[in-house]
């Protein structure tokens, strides 16, 4: 029987689609050097310009990939210009604490992967930024978060993703008002529907709020 491939960055991007253009343009707008990267599995495009960047993940391959420092770096050389580059991983469940220091990263990052807002913020340094979809109803929750201000969002994917800080209160408006209640999106566990739409969304958290 013919062993099944190992699953890489490489071969992960080429079912999801390489995410580094979208981080390369948050990171130069807004000086991002930390993020955190709850429900990661293998995608690794936010080191491609983020110097320090902590991932997590419950699966068992996310952990043996990341567990290979040599293979990591190999995935990553050639497509990074960073000098230095910090890649951490941590094996477990997001929704419980993780080592990781309070209010100590610039970007929290949530991407197909739940209610990260809810259970990481925590994270997340007064002043930073929170990247997220609406896939899991995580940056619908946002939308509803007086803490969080939109200030950025993404149109487009892969190579083609573009930021755009343009008319941002044409976004975020939901086609039926009634539906826009966190406690009912986080029990559906996806989000409403919006009269406009982006690939992603960027919003700015302020701590006092």
């Amino acid at each position: 029987m013919t062993a099944k491939p190992r699953e890489t960055w490489t071969t992960y991007r080429s079912s999801i689609g390489d995410r580094s253009a979208m981080f390369a343009q948050v990171a130069r707008r807004w000086d991002i050097s930390s993020a955190v990267y709850p429900g990661a599995y293998l995608d690794l495009s936010p080191s491609v310009s983020i110097p320090t960047v902590t991932y997590n993940d419950m699966d068992r391959r996310a952990a043996r990939f990341f567990a290979d420092e040599a293979l990591v770096t190999q995935e990553l050389d050639g497509r990074s210009s960073l000098e230095a580059r910090e890649v951490r991983f941590i094996h477990g469940d997001y929704t419980q604490p993780l080592d990781i220091d309070d209010n100590s990263h610039d970007l929290l990052i949530s991407l197909y992967a739940g209610p990260v807002w809810d259970h990481c913020r925590r994270y997340l340094r007064d002043g930073g930024y929170l990247l997220a979809n609406t896939s899991h109803g995580d940056g619908s929750v946002a939308a509803l978060d007086p803490a969080l201000t939109l200030v950025g969002v993404i149109g487009g994917s892969g190579e083609s993703a573009v930021l755009d800080e343009s008319e941002l209160d044409s976004y975020l408006i939901p086609k039926k008002p009634g539906e826009a209640d966190a406690q009912r999106i986080r029990q559906a566990g996806k989000g409403i529907a919006y009269t406009r739409t982006a690939s992603a969304y960027l919003f700015r958290y302020d701590a006092a709020l």
